[in-house]
């Protein structure tokens, strides 16, 4: 069964597990595919906006590139799964819903914002990763260490 619009009433914790996590791994894998094109090209986007605020201010907004691209994919991740469609584009096309995993209920912006911050900071450690994906092969409700650090679950729609 697929929904139309994001999860918007409150589901208990057992109607999250189950069928609705089935294939999320794999899922959630291919979809962080599509977000990295997205999340290219807003890297580009504003790699240019930045290049243009550095020559206006005589060199200073040239210090935003330190921030540009994990700034650029935390920001994309906060706005889209803390969004109304509670999922990144990668997600959306590919029949994923991020929710909070106590309620059901779409996650908030700050909560997405750090679930992203997890994530980022544990693809770039390897020690990390590998643990991220141990404990979401381990576990029937596919969560992976970010997922439980910040309080969301990956479900499909």
């Amino acid at each position: 069964m697929r929904y139309e619009t994001p999860i918007s009433s409150t589901y208990s914790r057992a109607s999250l597990v189950g069928p609705r996590t089935e294939g999320v791994l794999s899922r959630r894998l291919l979809a962080y595919l599509v977000d990295l094109v997205v999340i290219g090209l807003l890297i580009l986007l504003f790699g240019i906006l930045i290049a243009v605020a550095g020559v206006v201010t005589f060199g200073l907004g040239w210090a935003l590139y330190v921030v540009l691209v994990p700034g650029a994919a935390i920001l994309y991740s906060a706005i889209t799964v803390g969004g109304a469609g509670t999922g990144t584009f990668g997600m959306r096309l590919l029949g994923l819903s991020a929710v909070d995993s106590a309620t059901g209920r779409p996650v908030g912006i700050l909560i997405a914002g750090l679930h992203a911050l997890l994530f980022y900071v544990g693809i770039g450690t390897l020690l990390l990763l590998v643990l991220d994906v141990v404990i979401g092969l381990a576990r029937s409700d596919r969560r992976l260490g970010h997922d439980l650090l910040s309080g969301l679950i990956v479900v499909r729609r």
